[in-house]
């Protein structure tokens, strides 16, 4: 009797085909066609806290015509949008006793921050810890670029972007780093709804950067692949503060050209026992690589590099385990916070969210504070990582 075969390629293709039907019905289910994401507006007090100052102070400044004016709701309380909030960071600035209070962007001779963020293992967080890196700076007053080099997109998934159907003809990185005919980063940079928060989406062109590059070096044509990401880079430099990258799961040119451009690397590490063997052949390969990269001339001098742990649970014997390993082991190049699991960020990620987007009251209050708290405990550590570079 003759087996029915059927092809892996058409297999996959119909399943591909299938799977972007149904999402692209979910999108439009949650978002209509014409619809851009929009972002929440902050209660008075969440707004206060971003600024460091008090809710009476905003309360008062608000009665007295100062600043911009937010929406009072039926129950008389106020909401500010993040533009809102950053006019009261600059509005504020103007009063501050020391620069850089409210507004603590670069200054003059700092240079621009990269933060290359990367693991060689899927479900290390490190999207999740890219968006929420990159939002809550927005949200502190820098002015923020998100690069997606993941073909893969969950970046700009996160963002509003469905990469299959908004970037038909193009516009992801590799438009700008292409070895034939590059365009200028600028074309493919775009507006997010979040204010100080600028976006290169990815999608599956970006496998062409791999697929290109060894042509090119077998052809050499004088183009070294690991200067493109920070050459493009350069062409904005004066318009941000800081430019999260996020990686793929591999070390292939995109990584290594990315690594190159960076001035500090976050290492997402889940802290299971086969997560950090795998890390342990990342960093060896990594090694090796960029070796090779540095005698090539490339530059691999770093601000800071810092392995942040990720879906952290306090309650796990053997995590904790392997948290007290990896600390004897690599010391203060481990963040002393982690990013603990929640179900309030992965109940916020089926809707293509953010913490800092959905609203306190879509959660029990002790779930959605802890994963705040956690969050923002990471994130303040990498930002004073960030002020330490400019020597602050």
């Amino acid at each position: 009797m003759a087996i029915d075969q059927t092809r892996i390629d058409t297999l996959i293709g119909d399943h591909a085909s299938r799977l972007s039907e149904r999402l692209q019905a979910h999108r439009a289910r949650l978002f209509p066609p014409d619809a851009r994401k929009e972002l929440r507006r902050f209660t008075s007090g969440e707004a206060a806290d971003l600024l460091g100052v008090n809710d009476a102070y905003l309360r008062k400044l608000h009665l007295d015509g100062k600043g911009p004016s937010p929406e009072v709701r039926g129950n008389g309380r106020r909401y500010y949008s993040t533009a809102d909030i950053q006019a009261l960071r600059e509005f504020l600035e103007e009063g501050a006793k020391s620069p850089g209070t409210y507004l603590p962007g670069r200054g003059e001779g700092d240079h621009l921050q990269v933060i290359t963020v990367i693991n060689f293992k899927g479900g290390s967080g490190k999207t999740t810890t890219s968006a929420h890196l990159a939002q809550k700076l927005a949200l502190d007053g820098y002015k923020v670029l998100g690069v997606d080099l993941d073909p893969q997109a969950s970046f700009s998934a996160l963002h509003g972007f469905q990469p299959e159907f908004d970037l038909l003809d193009g516009g992801t990185l590799y438009d700008a780093i292409r070895y034939d005919d590059p365009v200028p980063l600028h074309e493919v940079i775009q507006k997010s709804y979040f204010t100080n928060l600028d976006i290169v989406p990815g999608n599956l062109d970006l496998m062409e950067f791999e697929h290109d590059t060894p042509r090119a070096l077998s052809q050499r044509d004088g183009n070294l692949f690991f200067t493109r990401v920070g050459a493009v880079l350069s062409e904005v430099e004066g318009e941000y503060d800081v430019v999260v990258i996020d990686c793929p799961p591999q070390l292939g040119f995109l990584t290594m050209s990315a690594l190159s451009a960076a001035t500090a690397v976050l290492v997402t590490v889940h802290p299971q026992m086969l997560d950090v063997m795998s890390m342990c052949q990342f960093l060896l390969m990594t090694s090796n690589l960029l070796g090779v990269v540095s005698e090539a001339g490339g530059d691999m001098s770093y601000d800071w590099l810092r392995y942040v742990i990720t879906r952290y649970e306090p309650g796990d014997g053997p995590q904790n385990q392997m948290v007290s390993f990896m600390r004897s082991m690599f010391g203060e190049h481990v963040l002393n916070h982690p990013v603990l699991k929640s179900t309030a960020i992965s109940d916020a990620g089926i809707t293509k969210q953010t913490l800092y987007e959905v609203e306190k009251s879509q959660f029990t209050r002790s779930t959605y504070e802890r994963a705040m708290e956690s969050l923002n405990a990471v994130n303040g550590e990498i930002e004073g990582l960030i002020q330490q570079a400019w020597r602050r």
